[in-house]
């Protein structure tokens, strides 16, 4: 028998979940009401799933971890075929919702995530209630450090264990395996954040019924290359909003439209006018980087035609300087991605103070050795070196959703509408 797949709505907005929902719904086969929609809309999310879909399976995402019969008696009423609950949870509260499960005629999904201990738990669950689903679950914050769906899926199958769900950043490419081992394969981002939602549903159908892999425009980073080529997707905007609307750096800018740079920082500190180790920096830094120079935000300029050609040789991606620039019109034919404070005709001596491949503050933002440095028309954003892989997700994760609600937003509704925006406005005394 193929494994079911199941479409989860993680959304805070009822109507946008529902949208969604009836766009995929001939592809899929069950419907999961997520965490945040509950949280968000409480129980009438449910009812209004169980209405509008009367001929799926309803999965409530409880996430409950305490007060289990309560909470399964309310979703079972409320309208749900199945139940989330926690792994993580002890055995009696476990138990107990397995216990009110069968009362109610819903079954329950023990959701694995973070269960240390998952063998002997996934056992004792099974052995207690044969009809329960256990759910390998690969949560979106670990998604978004680059961890993946792990083998856990094929042990447990091997161990004999039944009913075997799994979710957490499964697409096209990875689905077919996972239905080799599974019962239930439950997707979300995959499909809710596709410009056709019903295409992505089918193909992600497709590869579990044929146990395929068809490639996949959503993935994760998880290498550098990754990391890179996500940088080049997203803007400096995404990136901003992923890091917790994190600053760029103040009034530095391309110094003409269109430019983009991504690299890794290679720093200088200066003092301004005095180019000496801005060009020295050539000389150091390796093929890819991105020279970032601190200049105390002043004039004289420490950089020119001279050192952007050399920096073209060396395969320097591009140079942000905390100070001022010159030979503009040059530099400008060159196509060399260049952003700035200042630009200026004078230029200092070249006198040697300062230092190479040090934190340095550009723009009011601290740089290390190595940071991702990203620059485009918005301005530049520094993310630390140890951050990559999440932050790279995280933007790629914004880039999409806003690219569905482009969508919405293009069959007739508005950002405030699409987004429920003065729903959702600050209610903070």
């Amino acid at each position: 028998m193929k494994a079911k797949l199941q479409l989860a709505l993680d959304f805070v907005e009822l109507e946008r979940a529902i949208n969604i929902a009836k766009e995929a719904e001939n592809f899929v086969d069950m419907l999961e009401v997520g965490t945040p929609l509950i949280k968000s809309e409480g129980m009438n999310a449910v009812r209004k799933f169980r209405k509008d879909f009367p001929d799926k399976e309803i999965c409530a995402d409880m996430k409950t971890m305490d007060v289990g019969r309560t909470e399964v008696e309310m979703a079972a009423k409320a309208g749900a075929d199945i139940v989330g609950i926690l792994g993580a949870s002890d055995y009696s509260m476990l138990f107990e919702c397995l216990k009110a499960g069968r009362n109610y005629g819903c079954k329950i999904m023990v959701d694995m995530l973070n269960v240390e201990n998952l063998m002997e738990k996934a056992k004792k669950i099974q052995e207690f209630a044969p009809e329960a689903y256990i759910c390998v679950h690969l949560g979106i914050d670990q998604q978004m450090k680059g961890m993946k769906i792990s083998q856990e899926v094929e042990k447990l199958a091997k161990a004999g264990i039944n009913n075997i769900a799994v979710a957490g950043g499964i697409n096209s490419e990875n689905v077919g395996e996972l239905a080799k081992f599974c019962t239930l394969i439950i997707v979300g981002a995959a499909i809710t954040k596709s410009r056709n939602v019903a295409e992505s549903a089918g193909k992600l159908k497709e590869a579990i019924e044929k146990e395929i892999s068809i490639k996949s425009e959503f993935r994760k980073a998880s290498s550098e290359d990754e990391i890179l080529e996500i940088f080049k997707k997203v803007s400096t905007a995404n990136i901003s909003d992923a890091m917790h609307r994190a600053q760029v750096m103040n009034d530095i800018k391309p110094f003409k439209p269109g430019m983009k740079v991504i690299g890794k920082a290679f720093t200088v500190r200066t003092f301004s006018g005095d180019w000496a180790k801005a060009v020295e920096s050539i000389n150091k830094a390796k093929a890819g980087n991105v020279i970032v120079i601190d200049a105390n935000g002043k004039s004289p300029a420490v950089w020119g035609e001279l050192a952007t050609l050399s920096c073209i040789q060396k395969g320097i991606k591009g140079v942000v300087i905390d100070g001022a620039i010159r030979d503009i019109k040059e530099i400008s034919k060159l196509n060399f991605p260049a952003f700035v404070k200042l630009i200026t005709s004078n230029a200092g001596e070249p006198k040697g103070f300062g230092e190479l491949d040090v934190k340095i503050s550009c723009g009011g933002v601290d740089v290390r050795p190595g940071d991702y440095i990203i620059g485009d028309d918005d301005g530049v954003i520094v993310v630390p070196e140890e951050d990559a892989i999440e932050v790279a997700n995280r933007a790629l994760d914004v880039y999409e959703k806003e690219d569905r609600i482009k969508e919405e937003i293009g069959n007739k509704s508005t950002l405030a509408s699409v987004a429920e925006i003065e729903k959702w406005e600050s209610c903070k005394r």
